[in-house]
């Protein structure tokens, strides 16, 4: 699950200013029920969906001290297992998270947490993530260590968020992400490759009471490099994204 969406759910419940759109359970908690449509599901630049839509949900309990906690699940595509002959068995992610978010100033913000996800039918992709993003005066700086069937993966991410005219909000975000082995191979497999890079232009704006957003992804991958860690040789390169979300 991208870090950029857990820090956007955390910022709505638990600013004051962003109350409204939460459902105040008492004068301690709120809840969010965030349901999303996206174009394609896209994590740190690659597709799990094959390049079709995905219909997600977050549902995530926060309390007055900054503390929260709750569960997303997307559905994913991840084609077929050639290993084993046959499709892979899971159709669905699910993911479980607590963490810390802290309103330093008006302008400067911590966001901590642990999530775990899960593909159910597919245990051997289960793993962990610890994040934490530090935001001030719209520039952030993220950091993202995964452990996943053994694997271990750390990511870097930096980018800007601010408001346009007409009410337009820009995020401009870079990411390298490393695998820690050789993971991304060339065409004749004689260079493989442990990192990569990739990146997102995106716009939303609030429009009928729900957030529509556009953005523009792409990754450094070559089609080559993106088969062999994918199976599919499209599935990291350039593309559009079109997003619809209502937080209640």
């Amino acid at each position: 699950m991208r870090a950029a969406f857990r820090f956007a759910l955390a910022s709505l419940a638990l600013l004051p200013l962003a109350s409204a759109q939460a459902i105040d359970l008492n004068e301690q908690f709120s809840l969010v029920i965030t349901p999303t449509l996206v174009s394609d599901y896209r994590s740190s630049g690659i597709s799990q969906t094959m390049g079709d839509p995905a219909a997600q949900l977050d549902i995530m309990l926060s309390h007055a001290s900054g503390l929260y906690a709750g569960v997303w699940t997307s559905n994913v595509e991840f084609g077929y297992d050639w290993e084993n002959d046959d499709d892979y068995g899971t159709r669905q992610e699910v993911d479980y998270y607590a963490g810390y978010y802290w309103q330093i100033s008006d302008a400067i913000s911590l966001d901590t947490y642990f999530n775990h996800y899960t593909y159910p039918g597919e245990g051997q992709f289960n793993g962990s993530d610890f994040y934490a993003t530090l935001d001030a005066y719209g520039f952030f700086v993220s950091g993202k260590h995964s452990v996943d069937n053994e694997q271990t993966t750390t990511s870097r991410s930096l980018g800007y968020h601010t408001e346009l005219p007409l009410e337009i909000g820009l995020e401009l975000r870079y990411e390298n992400v490393d695998y820690k082995d050789e993971v991304f191979w060339n065409a004749d497999w004689t260079k493989g490759e442990e990192n990569y890079n990739n990146w997102e232009v995106k716009l939303s704006r609030e429009m009928f009471g729900a957030t529509w957003g556009l953005s523009y992804i792409d990754t450094d991958l070559s089609d080559a490099q993106c088969a062999s860690f994918s199976g599919y040789d499209d599935l990291c390169s350039a593309g559009v994204v079109a997003s619809l979300s209502k937080a209640f």
